[in-house]
């Protein structure tokens, strides 16, 4: 009598309930990607090294690629998706754009969610706060000095400066 190792699931994913059936050694990366369709969130290293896969649970920012998709139930999923509201760009997302902060674009989704998550604690951080905020997240592109100036300007937006 072989036992089935899937287990369903309820994951909720930017406010939306999702009922998912999947092997309970899944990584919630693939689950959000596969059986939820959202692929913001990006697969880089699949090592819990480059910060592509990042996303908010309950406000803070996990690695997806080594978080089981199981230990999420019960707690509120932030993808790169739900970070757009009423059609309107988040102003990290707006400023990473007009900073020049994007170039090919496959860090920007773990970014935007480590440094969602750096503003909500630090509201008015340094350069410093920022760079230590966004160290989990590799960029191969920019460099990082407009990434940091989008931060800042978002910042400033939210402060209402």
């Amino acid at each position: 009598m072989s036992q089935s190792l899937d287990r369903d699931l309820v994951l909720t994913v930017n406010g939306i309930a999702y009922p998912v059936s999947v092997d309970h050694g899944r990584n919630l990366l693939s689950v959000l990607r596969t059986e939820v369709g959202l692929t913001g969130t990006k697969e880089g290293c699949d090592d819990c090294e480059c910060g592509a896969c990042m996303v908010l649970l309950d406000g803070q920012p996990v690695n997806s690629c080594s978080y089981l998709a199981a230990q999420a139930v019960g707690r509120e999923i932030t993808t790169v998706e739900g970070m757009v509201r009423d059609g309107e760009l988040h102003p990290i997302q707006r400023n990473l754009l007009e900073e020049g902060g994007v170039q090919c674009g496959f860090c920007t989704p773990g970014m935007i969610m480590s440094a969602t998550a750096l503003l909500a604690r630090t509201p008015d951080p340094t350069d410093e706060d920022i760079r230590i905020g966004l160290s989990g997240n590799l960029c191969r592109c920019t460099g990082y000095a407009k990434i940091i100036a989008a931060v800042r300007r978002t910042a400033a937006d939210l402060r209402g400066e």
